[in-house]
């Protein structure tokens, strides 16, 4: 990535930092600076369109579900537009909403997409901070299917770096949850494909793993 390495509008939510404390056995990232208890103000560049109205009206009142829901809407609109840094904005609004709630699933989702943008954006790096907390999270609450998906994230963001063997391993615990969630056919597909991932080596295509 061109940018500086923290252009995501960090400090993250304040459970971040006890989600990452928790989830050092699988990655060691380096902290935020601060952790806070709010998000701050919505940059003015993104108080614009049908969904920013949405969440700003309801973040006005306290709506803490309408405010995620939005959020998480125009999150969806900005990685469809390849827009990673309004994407990742948007997620986080999402995610705090989501917490404030007490919506644990759909905050462990939030969670993963933050992690889903950064690796589209080029950084697997800070990804893998997020699909820890999804999978953290996801197995305190028994949801197989998002630690799945999350497991199937970081085995994307670990390919992305070119830790192949780590992501293999990443790939196959994601199958066996999605599998035992059943999962659609097109997830468990994917998380079969990274496990059979093929590398270039002298020109020739190999399965890694032979």
């Amino acid at each position: 990535m061109s940018r500086d390495r923290r252009p995501w509008g960090e400090p993250a939510p304040g459970r971040l930092q006890r989600w990452l404390l928790r989830a050092r056995s699988l990655v060691q990232p380096t902290p935020p600076s601060s952790a806070h208890a709010t998000h701050g103000e919505l940059p003015l560049v993104l108080r614009r369109g049908e969904h920013a109205v949405a969440y700003l009206g309801a973040e006005r009142t306290g709506d803490h579900p309408s405010a995620a829901a939005a959020a998480a809407d125009s999150m969806r609109a900005a990685a469809a537009a390849t827009d990673w840094w309004a994407a990742d904005i948007w997620g986080h609004r999402a995610l705090w909403h989501f917490e404030q709630a007490d919506m644990a699933l759909d905050a462990i989702r939030a969670a993963r997409w933050i992690g889903d943008v950064r690796v589209s954006a080029g950084d697997p790096d800070t990804a893998r901070r997020y699909y820890a907390e999804a999978i953290d999270e996801a197995r305190d609450i028994g949801a197989e299917h998002e630690q799945g998906l999350a497991a199937l994230g970081m085995g994307r963001s670990l390919m992305q770096r070119g830790d192949v063997t780590s992501a293999r391993r990443m790939a196959s615990a994601a199958l066996d949850l999605l599998e035992r969630s059943d999962a659609g056919p097109a997830e468990i597909a994917t998380a079969r494909e990274l496990m059979g991932t093929e590398i270039s080596v002298g020109g020739e295509r190999t399965e890694v793993g032979e």
